[in-house]
């Protein structure tokens, strides 16, 4: 691998600036297929993935003004899973690591990445390569001649798609709504720094029939159901505040990006309750709202305003200590306007010939308060929730909610140790 080195991404540069032991800024997409992993072929689908990817075989660094990434030679491992998920990828104890782990527990695979390395979108291009790669290892005559999937070619696939689109035009239409104060998640958070993790599933085909029945899309349909579970456990005190759920947004589908690299910002929809609103009401206010919030001026105005900062001359010189200060404080603030994250990643294209041994696909991200990421394939439509409150009052309330509408569903958790 050539030697080279390149300045992470702005994107990156929020989540190196906020990393801490209960949200270390780790996401995983896992994928299920239909019998156990062989390990030794899982090793060696991830040794012809990894040359697909070389923009993931980096280090990261610490110098005097940024951090960057370094090319490595070091030869990653698939490993028997054995920690909890989005277990800390990086830190002071795990230096000159590479960023991301490959895992197997039985019939699944699981990649887990350093935010700063990529986004959701960019691991699941890695993944659905890792599993492609591995397919064809496992059955050589029946996948034979069988394509992978459309990949970008390695430069663009390492691009910095946020300096190469930027323009300088940080002009756009804010909701009204988004300025008002915010309601935060209240109650006891797990000891240990730990975070509970959620996985309900549902029928795809069910869930975007009753969205459709309301007008609405299917991620305004879960996010409306998530605002009324909030809403159901708020003090009455503080029901004034707003309810304000953030949706990350993939670039991807505004600017012609192949990057596997991070690619994407997001967007908030808040709204303050009268107490009349039904489901049906809400998720279509909320539809209206964020179809107005995805247009494609505003869009680009987030991005820009985002990179702006990144061509302030006056900046590059100030020491990397004082900008992780400045950068985390930031983002304390960002945060503090957020009630739950939503991430909807949509559904998991996968080969026709690849299917039958393909079972389904699931995605977790670490955080300090409570985020879901939604996809599918086929009709399974996968909700991976990501909790660090000893309480589950919202999440029993959004289910039932969901089932209340006629929604079949079955969850599991993950174990956590209360005291």
């Amino acid at each position: 691998m050539p030697d080279t080195w390149y300045k992470v991404d702005n994107v990156a540069k929020v989540f190196l600036a906020s990393v801490t032991r209960r949200d270390p800024r780790v996401f995983r997409v896992s994928c299920t297929l239909s019998e156990p992993v062989d390990p030794g072929l899982l090793d060696a689908a991830l040794a012809r993935t990894v040359r697909e990817y070389p923009q993931f075989q980096v280090t990261l660094h610490r110098g005097l003004f940024w951090h960057y990434l370094e090319s490595s030679d070091k030869h990653p491992r698939a490993v028997p899973e054995t920690l909890p998920p989005c277990a800390a990828i990086y830190g002071r104890e795990l230096k000159n690591d590479l960023l991301y782990r490959v895992s197997y527990y039985h019939d699944r695979i699981n990649v887990e990445m350093f935010h700063a390395l990529s986004d959701g979108n960019g691991g699941m291009m890695f993944l659905q390569s890792l599993v492609y790669n591995y397919l064809q290892l496992k059955y050589p005559q029946a996948l034979a001649g069988v394509p992978g999937g459309e990949r970008a070619s390695e430069e663009e696939s390492g691009q910095d798609s946020f300096r190469q689109y930027y323009t300088g035009d940080a002009a756009g239409q804010e909701d009204p709504t988004n300025r008002k104060p915010v309601y935060r998640m209240r109650g006891l958070k797990l000891p240990y720094d730990q975070v509970q993790f959620f996985e309900g599933h549902l029928s795809a085909a069910q869930v975007l029939a009753k969205a459709r029945g309301m007008g609405v899309t299917l991620t305004s349909f879960l996010a409306a159901a998530q605002m009324l579970a909030v809403y159901r456990e708020m003090p009455a005190l503080e029901r004034s505040r707003a309810v304000s759920v953030s949706l990350p947004v993939n670039l991807r589908n505004y600017y012609d990006s192949g990057t596997a690299r991070n690619f994407f910002n997001s967007v908030r929809v808040s709204w303050v309750f009268t107490g009349d609103e039904t489901l049906e009401s809400l998720a279509q206010t909320f539809d209206f709202k964020l179809r107005r919030a995805l247009r494609q001026e505003n869009v680009m105005a987030r991005m820009n305003g985002y990179e702006k900062l990144e061509h302030i001359p006056a900046v590059k010189p100030v020491p990397l200590f004082i900008k992780n200060a400045v950068v985390n404080s930031f983002n304390r603030m960002e945060a503090s306007k957020v009630t739950v994250t939503l991430s909807n990643m949509g559904r998991i294209p996968v080969q026709q010939e690849l299917r039958p041994y393909i079972k389904g696909f699931c995605a977790f991200c670490s955080s300090a308060s409570l985020f879901t990421t939604v996809c599918s394939y086929g009709d399974d439509l996968v909700l991976g929730t990501t909790s660090a409150y000893r309480g589950t009052a919202v999440l029993k309330n959004f289910y039932r909610i969901l089932a209340d509408e006629g929604l079949r569903v079955t969850l599991e958790a993950t174990e956590v140790q209360l005291g």
